[in-house]
């Protein structure tokens, strides 16, 4: 009796059991690996120039490979298209080499930053190209209510918005393109040349010139003939 009460189920529980099994035996998605840089900018638009400049630098590389490598994660500041248009012209030709690599670091932290730290962050923040604290490339954040502003010593950029995020490496879109104090500050001014004399006031002669002292001797020779001339006619009288 209880074999034919139990035999509608067992094609039932013999499905569940191997469904079961089955699941059990799937093995679950793979986390997706680290963000490319370039791919996430390709992706975003109009940061071809930023791109170009980071894979000419070899800094696209650098920033993937230690996304791959460690845990440890990055801040990326993106100008965009029009920020490069809006430099002088010139401005990225008149670099070397190195001076191009530290512009594309001076754009990095070297850290994970979300948009609220820049509440609480303490300045000078410091970047892949320097040391910011010994002034070689200080960059500082002011922040007025939801707009953060990025202070480099030579202009001031506008974080526009987060372009990615994953927890590891953060692009924020910038309006202007964050020019070093150490490459594009002021040389200092020359020292100015020393003053000349006045043309007009004539030196003064210091005691005892030459001048005076013609005026002496001529001064005397005109009483020694004076008194000659007094002498010959006393002379003569007497005579």
């Amino acid at each position: 009796m209880r074999k034919l009460l139990l035999s509608p189920f067992v094609p039932f529980l013999t499905f569940f059991l191997y469904s079961s099994t089955t699941v059990a035996q799937t093995p679950s998605p793979a986390p997706s690996g680290p963000a490319n840089i370039t791919a996430v900018l390709e992706k975003a638009g109009q940061f071809t120039t930023f791109i170009r400049l980071m894979k000419s630098t070899q800094e696209a590389n650098q920033i993937n490979t230690q996304l791959n490598n460690s845990n440890q994660g990055l801040t990326v500041f993106a100008p965009t298209d029009n920020a490069f248009t809006n430099l002088k012209a010139g401005a990225l030709n008149s670099l070397s080499d190195q001076q191009k690599v530290q512009l594309v670091q001076f754009h990095i932290l070297p850290n994970f930053l979300s948009m609220s730290s820049f509440q609480t962050v303490s300045n000078p923040l410091r970047t892949q190209a320097g040391n910011s604290a010994a002034g070689e490339f200080p960059l500082n954040v002011t922040t007025s209510g939801n707009q953060v502003n990025i202070t480099t010593g030579v202009n001031t950029a506008t974080v526009a918005n987060t372009i990615f995020t994953n927890g590891q490496l953060v692009v924020y879109q910038v309006d202007q393109v964050l020019l070093p104090l150490d490459l594009f500050g002021t040389a200092a001014a020359p020292a100015p040349a020393p003053s000349k004399p006045d043309k007009d006031v004539p030196a003064k002669s210091p005691a005892g010139s030459k001048e005076d002292a013609s005026v002496d001797t001529s001064g005397a020779t005109i009483a020694a003939v004076s008194a000659s001339v007094v002498l010959i006619a006393a002379i003569s009288l007497k005579l």
